[in-house]
């Protein structure tokens, strides 16, 4: 049984869905099945979702919500990212409770990671 009234999918714009599916099966290991020309689902994520076919992008300046992923090496995670054509917009910062950066994927939608340490 599902837990009620709780978050369970969230989805998000992409124009090219195949670099998006490189992008975060590679930088992060997300699986994803196809469902059509226009959407992608994905899992193994933490919590799943999917990306629709869309110029739009989603960016926190915009009024987006920001969809904040869990890194035990941000550093890493941060190398990865910029290796996959991924782009830090926001460098790592100190908040209570840990670190975090934001970046852009290469569709241009804003996400952050943070870590404890």
């Amino acid at each position: 049984m599902r837990p009620q009234e709780q978050i369970n999918y969230i989805e998000l714009p992409a124009a090219d869905l195949a670099a998006t599916k490189q992008f975060y099966t590679g930088v992060f290991g997300w699986v994803f099945a196809d469902y059509g020309p226009d959407y992608i689902a994905f899992a193994n994520s933490g919590l799943d979702g999917g990306f629709y076919r869309s110029t739009l992008t989603s960016k926190v300046a915009a009024g987006a919500a920001l969809v904040v992923l869990y890194s035990k090496d941000l550093a890493g995670c941060e190398k990865r990212i910029v290796q996959a054509g991924g782009n830090i917009v926001k460098p790592v910062f100190s908040f209570p409770g840990g670190r975090r950066f934001h970046f852009t994927d290469p569709h241009g939608n804003e996400l952050a990671v943070w870590s404890e340490q």
